[in-house]
């Protein structure tokens, strides 16, 4: 089972900013790849594939297919319990 963190971010997002240190920082405890898309104007049709409404979007992937999906900036404690649980549940 290969386990994956896609992290979604915006260009100019404040949010995302912030989010993503604290993101790279919960996966490297637990062992888990992170994969970053910026979306951009370039590639905003490929980025369109995955749903994204709102960034930042967190995915997590399980073999390559959605399991759980976190939108939205959220505290680190609460990203910390969300990424436990869905891990669990994976």
């Amino acid at each position: 089972m290969k386990v994956t963190l896609l992290e979604i971010s915006g260009e100019s997002c404040a949010n995302c900013l912030t989010l993503l240190p604290v993101v790279n920082k919960l996966a490297a405890a637990r062992g888990i790849p992170v994969r970053h898309i910026e979306l951009t104007r370039e590639n905003e049709e490929s980025v369109r594939a995955y749903g994204i409404e709102r960034v930042p979007t967190l995915i997590l992937l399980k073999d390559g297919e959605e399991t759980a999906r976190c939108t939205g900036y959220q505290p680190e404690e609460i990203l910390e319990l969300w990424l436990d649980a869905k891990l669990q549940e994976a």
